[in-house]
């Protein structure tokens, strides 16, 4: 087995679903008995300690906190310690990669929207990672995508070779989402301020791909006749400009409630305690929040669009990214409880399929034919 030096340094500030990634893949590398260095920021070395005993945990410097020290560190002092702990392999779970390591480099390509949905992205970032995944699938051994669809995506976009892709599906960790207790579901409710009224449920970046505008106009559409309408809870990320402004054009009776970023501990109440998880993306390379949402027992709503169906299958609801269509599905979905009980067990069973150990199985993997 390899020698597999795991760059968690990367891992950037807003600690959403790449973290979880991250956390569950070295959890689980652990368990699998990998030969495991983790280099990472020094407030995550107590956490990665904890995650993986068996590891080698190497805090990088106080100044790679900056994303700009970090990005030339990591063509420095991260081979630097590959070297120095006899790593065989590199893995770079976040895009970008040491170019003159001397070893062979795996890399996690997450997404291809970069490319493919540019609109739907910030300008200077979305330059910064079509660069970083060009380079990537140019050099890297190894190439990991956690669905089908990025690895199309990738060979049809930027030609990539297909021999040198693997899909690893993420997981969901069954200890952090599972259904919830009353009690957890309450402590969530009441830190978003819903004081016992029901709930739709957004979790993601609110970036132009995730379609919150379009989820909250729907929504309006949804509720608007029902007597005793639920709330609109929009959890994470920046307020994006085309948020407020869908937020003003609907009716003051419509409750949207933005409590921003969520800990890590309340998302299971959070997710649990909907009636419904809204995920109406353009655009996604896995769909973490969907898998976790079914392993809570919610019932999801989502889209058709690149990997969500792989994730989702059967048992999840879906519309198409247009305001129209999400109210008319959420509509449906809110006015009967049985199809809500329905997919609620369709997706408690569809979410037990994905799991860190699987994961973790197929980066291994991934890994041995990068020293191959």
């Amino acid at each position: 087995m390899p020698r597999v030096l795991v760059d968690a340094a990367a891992v950037p500030a807003d600690r959403g679903a790449l973290i979880r990634y991250v956390d569950g893949l070295i959890g689980a590398l652990h368990r699998a008995g990998a030969d495991l260095v983790v280099v990472c920021q020094r407030s995550d070395a107590e956490r990665y300690g904890r995650l993986a005993p068996s590891a080698r945990i190497l805090p990088g410097p106080v100044a790679i906190t900056n994303r700009a020290t970090r990005l030339a560190w990591e063509q420095t002092g991260v081979p630097l310690l590959a070297r120095q702990t006899g790593a065989d392999v590199i893995h770079a779970p976040y895009y970008s990669i040491p170019l003159r390591s001397g070893l062979p480099t795996v890399v996690t390509v997450h997404d291809v929207t970069w490319f493919t949905e540019p609109d739907q992205h910030d300008t200077v970032k979305a330059s910064f990672f079509r660069s970083a995944t060009r380079t990537a699938v140019r050099h890297a051994r190894r190439v990991i995508v956690p669905s089908k669809a990025t690895r199309d995506e990738l060979v049809r976009v930027l030609a990539a070779d297909p021999t040198r892709i693997d899909v690893a599906y993420h997981g969901v960790d069954q200890e952090m989402f599972h259904p919830p207790t009353e009690e957890e579901t309450r402590r969530a409710a009441e830190r978003c301020g819903l004081h016992d009224q029901r709930y739709v449920a957004f979790l993601g970046a609110l970036e132009p791909r995730k379609n919150v505008p379009n989820l909250i106009r729907g929504f309006a559409m949804a509720v608007k006749s029902l007597p005793d309408p639920p709330a609109l809870v929009i959890g994470g990320g920046v307020h994006e400009d085309d948020v407020d402004a869908a937020c003003r054009e609907v009716e003051a009776t419509v409750r949207v409630i933005r409590p921003g970023y969520l800990r890590s501990p309340d998302l299971r109440g959070f997710l649990g305690g909907a009636l419904v998880v809204a995920f109406p993306s353009k655009g996604e390379g896995f769909g973490l929040p969907v898998l976790e949402a079914m392993a809570c027992g919610t019932p999801v709503l989502t889209t058709h669009r690149t990997s969500l169906p792989e994730v989702g299958g059967d048992a999840v609801a879906y519309s198409e990214p247009d305001a129209d269509s999400i109210a008319t599905a959420l509509g449906q979905l809110l006015a009967s409880s049985e199809r809500r009980a329905q997919l609620h067990r369709a997706g408690l069973a569809r979410a037990r399929e994905f799991t860190w150990d699987a994961s973790a199985e197929a980066h291994l993997s991934s890994y041995q034919r990068a020293v191959e």
